[in-house]
């Protein structure tokens, strides 16, 4: 019997690319039955987003880039073509027989097939229907398309990435979009529990920029609270000091003096206690305001000692400090390895494949998707027939009208 949080739900996921999909596998990895509903022939965008692709038992490329495999693991795949009156048709039935619907098309784009929210809420009036766009569901920009690198510099975000004097950058990943998904999964989960009070379903509406702007966090309170406009600071933090990388003998680690007793066990360690003696630099608001000469003072001494020694030493007096790791790096640490961040999933074609593991780790009722990234359309078939009824001629008949 399957004891995963999100069992017995069913989750119908419309959505392509990443923040809708990113929230899709978040509730697949939380037990729900996710089926994603894709465009015959070309499927999600982000399965021809490559290289690198995901390569079969043969050594040979497939068609299904890496940046698929990363956010839909768990889901079946079942390929539709909503523009005919018979897929139209197909996903109705699936609503009524649903829990969740996630979707990422432009505001209004499903109005015209009757699969928007007022289109589908008396098929089911449990559904949970969660919209993700770009702008949101209201105000003068709701038309206009989001992408996240737009939304990081629309939303902040950029501002306040990158060099003190260089230009903005956006983050390594799409955090706007990743953001998102993981928002959206959260509403998703309290308008579930909601439900299981009121007994009815409701249209959640999410948006990038929204999220974004939530997730400047205390950088936007530093704006709003303080009147401080942040900019960017390299790897340093505003309200803490010093907070940053530093380099030493033989490359860079990160230095994260949280509060005055680290900085004097910092000081003494790193042999400059007239440092935490130093009246600049007695307190932390002290310190950011005397960023500047302090952290150059500190970059000359971490060059003479190598990041291991510093690592050690740091450790040894419990003054937080870490390496810098690749990805590939990442993925070697025992740690990473011990909590199973590296799952390994059996896929049809690829055989045993690596996938990030799932990070919700629960004590009574633990969950791991299995299920590997679907292939296009691969339980099309399989889903019509067990979730809907379908008899064979009346599948035979989709196929022949597109539909399918």
């Amino acid at each position: 019997m399957n004891h995963a949080p999100l069992s017995g739900i069913r989750v119908l996921d419309m959505s392509r690319v990443l923040a809708g999909p990113w929230a899709g596998q978040v509730l697949a990895d939380l037990g729900a039955e996710v089926i994603k509903i894709e465009r015959p022939v070309c499927g999600d965008d982000t399965r021809h987003w490559g290289p690198p692709y995901l390569r079969d038992l043969n050594n040979c490329d497939t068609d299904t880039a890496a940046y698929f495999m990363s956010a839909n693991r768990g889901k079946s795949s079942i390929t539709v073509d909503i523009g005919t009156a018979g897929g139209q048709s197909v996903i109705r039935d699936l609503v009524k027989v649903s829990d969740v619907l996630i979707e990422n098309f432009k505001v209004g784009g499903l109005n015209k097939y009757r699969l928007d929210y007022a289109g589908l809420k008396d098929l089911n009036p449990r559904l949970i229907y969660c919209s993700i766009t770009g702008f949101g569901q209201t105000g003068p920009q709701r038309h206009r398309a989001g992408y996240d690198l737009m939304i990081q510099g629309m939303g902040g975000m950029m501002s306040i990435t990158g060099a003190k004097d260089g230009p903005p950058q956006r983050a390594g990943v799409a955090v706007a979009d990743l953001s998102a998904g993981l928002y959206a999964t959260i509403a998703i989960q309290g308008a579930l529990l909601e439900r299981e009070r009121s007994g009815h379903g409701q249209h959640i509406d999410i948006s990038l920029l929204d999220v974004q702007t939530a997730m400047l966090a205390h950088q936007a309170a530093s704006y709003l609270v303080g009147g401080v406009v942040p900019g960017r600071l390299g790897s340093a933090h505003p309200n803490i000091s010093p907070y940053q990388v530093f380099e030493t003998a033989d490359g860079h680690i990160i230095l994260a003096v949280g509060n005055d007793n680290q900085f004097r066990q910092f000081a003494q360690t790193a042999g400059i206690p007239e440092l935490a003696e130093d009246e600049r630099f007695l307190t932390n608001a002290s310190r950011v305001r005397n960023r500047d000469a302090l952290c150059d003072y500190i970059a000359d001494v971490m060059k003479t000692r190598t990041s291991q020694d510093w690592l050690d030493q740091l450790e040894a007096v419990a003054v937080p400090a870490g390496e810098i790791n690749n990805i590939s790096e990442v993925f070697d640490l025992p740690q990473v390895i011990l909590r199973n961040m590296r799952a390994k999933i059996t896929h049809p074609t690829a055989g045993e494949i690596s996938l990030v593991g799932n990070p919700m780790k629960f004590g009574r009722t633990p969950h791991q998707a299995d299920q590997p990234p679907p292939a296009l359309g691969e339980h099309t078939v399989t889903i019509l027939q067990d979730v809907l009824g379908y008899a064979d001629a009346k599948i035979d008949a989709l196929k022949r009208d597109g539909a399918i």
